[in-house]
């Protein structure tokens, strides 16, 4: 008995068939843009002071 596949599923089969190193740059490209190591409480002490305080009104010219 052959199960319904969508039009979706059968383009992602087919696309992971033709390419089989996709998910690998796939998870590549997240480390290098989300999984980054937590910053030490120094970092984030020196961000912190560098931070400029921003005015009431951004728009003033005073």
């Amino acid at each position: 008995m052959a199960r319904y596949q969508s039009e979706i599923t059968q383009f992602l089969t087919e696309l992971k068939t033709e390419h089989p190193n996709l998910e690998a740059e796939q998870q590549a490209g997240r480390a290098l843009l989300w999984d980054k190591e937590p910053l030490s409480v120094e970092d984030q002490r020196r961000a912190k002071e560098a931070k400029l305080k921003q005015r009431a009104y951004v728009y003033s010219n005073d």
